[in-house]
This record gives structure tokens, C-alpha cells and sequence, in this order.
């Protein structure tokens, strides 16, 4: 297990997308403030605020437990670095420091201090792995949200200007991103499991929770058409129904009682929008149902919009909508039952016991208990 110069560049365009995508979603939401929509303006300052609140926390915690597992004291800088918005990037700063130090100064030396050497191969891939779950919460949490918000705002007025195309295409961008990123990752700091090697599989995986997601997207805006107050209910629900499942599967990635809840709250939330595994057990009954769910709701949602169409659409207008919702379905669905059935790392028998209570692992790492799929 090696952080090499490839991991390292991908390390410098994540935080590139991280930056761009904070850029865009501020400049949208000062351009709805200036032409006047404030309502839009509201909500996309909120998801974005949202988002980076809850990384913050995230963060912040875990400053506080790993110097607390390193036998030091929590530094009160920490503390408002993150009240200044600050805790990824100071993240990013410490481990891309090191990052480039292993992957650029360390590659030249002799075989002599190897056990050291793997040590800090760990400790930056750790790293890596850390922030590429916050940059996941955070896409979910503000990006999911946002893109909803510019695909309403597109279908509702039939045009938009750059800065909302923009904002669509870098938040796809930071979505298919971050997913993939983030398994590469999860996978790479967790030795007992396999990696996610190649290109095929990699595609296939971001294509399938992409399509999935566009899909489901479009599906809420239409809902959103029909009446805001029906799926508002709807999303809540679900996100009720989220955190129930998390609650029901007891969770334990953080290490106090609040995190804990906080993270069961993300999960919840996570879940409106695609599936994950979130304690590394088999999820392959919980998964199914839960695309058959998708699926059904879908169809219904269509149904609905067919019986009894809406002036603001035009028969001309719904048709590609309803065809591109169908499309992208069918093929997130094909591409999970190809990546799933052919592309999935394969787990060795010692390792299938994944769980809290399971087999002892080679060492304790939170993101054990967080495994996308």
C-alpha cells in the first residue's frame, strides 16, 4: 500500500473540483441576489452553508480524536479554523504537504527504513481517505441539492444563463467525482479489502451511481412541478426512512453519542439520493429493494405527470423529459448489474465478516464503517 505520484495528482485536481465547485455555487447565488430571485438566492446559499457546516463538524471531531488517539491536546486554532470555514482546506494543506513529500522525495530511497516508510505511506493515504469523505458529504449534502434547484429553475423558465449551466455541469462534475474518489480511496486504506482496479471498472461504477441519480433528480423536479408541498413530504419522508435504517443498523462510526447522531442524520439524507453501504455488511437484499423502490417510484411519478399533464409543459417539451428519465434509469441499472456483476472487487473469505462484531481487522479505521457502494 503506497501513496504514489498518480494518487498525488489526483489529490491536486479533487481539490481543484472542491474549489471550482465552491466558486460556482457562490457566484450563482450572488447572481440570483442581483437579478432579484431571492428565493432561489436563499436556497442556494443554504445548501451551500448546510453542507459546509456539517463538513466542518465532521472535521473538527475528527481533529479532536485523532489527537486525542496521538495522546495530545485538542489546539484551540483547530477550533477556529473551523468556525472560519477553513477545516478543509487546512485538511488539504497537511496532507498534500505530506503527500508530495512520499510520493515525490521518498520514491528514491533504499529499502532500509521500509516499516517506517509504509507507516507514512498509511498515515497520508488516511489522510487522503478523510478528505475524500467530506468532500462526499459534502457533495450530497449541497451539490444533490443545488442541481435539483438549477434543473428546476432550466425546466421551469426553458432557458438559463451561464452561470446556472455552469453550476449543473460542475456540480455532475463534483458528484461523479467525489463518488469515485471516494471508494478508490476508501478501498486503498482499508488492506483486508481489494482494490478498484482499472479503468472499466472505475467508469462503470461512476456511470451507474450517475445515471441512477440524473434519473431520480428529474424525477423530484417534475414532483416539484406538480406540487411543492407533495414532494417536500415525499423527500422528508425519505429522509425519515433514512435515518430510521441507520438507527436500526447501529451505526458506529463516530465516537461520541452527538457525531453519531449527526452522522445518522447525513445518512438519512445521503439515502434520498443513491444506496450505500454503510456498515461493509452484504447489502444485496437491502440494495435491490431499494432500486425496486426507485423504479416504482419513477414509473409512478410519470404515470402521474401522463394522466394529468401540466399546462407548463407542452406535449413537445415533456416527451424528451420523460424519455431522458427512462434512459438514464435504464442504463444506472445496467451499469450497477454490469459493475456488480463483473467488476466488483471480489472479497477473500477472511474479510467477508465486515461488520462491528465481526473478525478482528488488521487495524482500526473509522472509515470501516462507511463503505460506499
Amino acid at each position: 500500500m503506497k501513496y504514489t505520484k498518480p494518487n498525488f495528482m489526483m489529490s491536486v485536481l479533487g481539490i481543484i473540483i472542491y474549489i471550482t465547485d465552491l466558486i460556482v455555487d457562490i457566484w450563482v447565488s450572488v447572481k440570483f441576489f442581483h437579478e432579484g430571485q431571492y428565493v432561489f438566492g436563499i436556497l442556494a446559499l443554504s445548501f451551500m452553508l448546510f453542507g459546509t457546516l456539517v463538513v466542518q463538524c465532521f472535521s473538527y471531531s475528527w481533529f479532536k480524536a485523532d489527537l486525542k488517539k496521538a495522546g495530545q491536546e485538542s489546539q484551540h486554532y483547530f477550533l477556529l479554523l473551523h468556525c472560519l470555514q477553513g477545516g478543509v482546506f487546512t485538511r488539504y494543506w497537511f496532507a498534500l504537504k505530506k503527500g508530495y513529500s512520499i510520493a515525490f522525495k521518498c520514491s528514491s530511497k533504499t529499502n532500509n527504513f521500509m516499516e517506517e516508510e509504509i507507516d507514512q505511506h498509511k498515515e497520508v493515504i488516511d489522510r487522503m481517505t478523510d478528505l475524500s469523505m467530506l468532500r462526499l458529504f459534502e457533495t450530497y449534502l449541497e451539490g444533490c441539492p443545488q442541481l435539483i434547484l438549477q434543473l428546476y429553475i432550466l425546466l421551469e423558465h426553458g432557458q438559463a444563463n451561464f452561470s446556472q449551466y455552469s453550476a449543473i455541469v460542475v456540480s455532475c462534475c463534483a458528484i461523479s467525482w467525489s463518488t469515485v474518489d471516494y471508494q478508490i480511496a476508501l478501498r486503498k486504506s482499508l488492506p483486508d479489502k481489494n482494490l478498484l482496479n482499472g479503468l472499466c471498472p472505475k467508469v462503470t461504477y461512476l456511470f451507474y451511481k450517475l445515471f441512477t441519480l440524473l434519473s431520480w433528480m428529474l424525477c423530484v423536479v417534475l414532483l416539484l412541478f406538480l406540487n411543492v408541498k407533495i414532494a417536500l413530504f415525499l423527500l422528508l419522508l425519505l429522509w425519515f426512512l433514512g435515518i430510521i435504517w441507520a438507527f436500526k443498523k447501529q451505526t458506529q462510526f463516530c465516537t461520541s453519542i452527538s457525531m453519531e447522531f449527526l452522522y445518522r442524520i447525513v445518512v438519512g439524507f445521503i439515502l434520498i439520493f443513491t444506496f450505500f453501504n454503510i456498515k461493509g455488511q452484504n447489502t444485496k437484499c437491502p440494495m435491490s429493494y431499494y432500486y425496486i423502490v426507485r423504479v416504482l417510484a419513477t414509473l409512478g411519478i410519470l404515470i402521474v405527470f401522463w394522466v394529468f399533464p401540466l399546462s407548463v409543459f407542452s406535449p413537445d417539451y415533456f416527451i424528451p423529459i420523460s424519455i431522458t428519465i427512462i434512459l438514464t434509469l435504464l442504463l444506472g441499472i445496467i451499469f450497477l448489474i454490469v459493475y456488480y456483476g463483473t467488476f466488483h472487487p471480489n472479497r477473500s473469505e477472511e474479510t467477508k465478516c465486515d461488520e462491528i462484531d465481526g473478525k478482528s481487522v488488521q487495524r482500526d479505521c473509522r472509515m470501516r464503517y462507511f463503505l460506499m457502494e
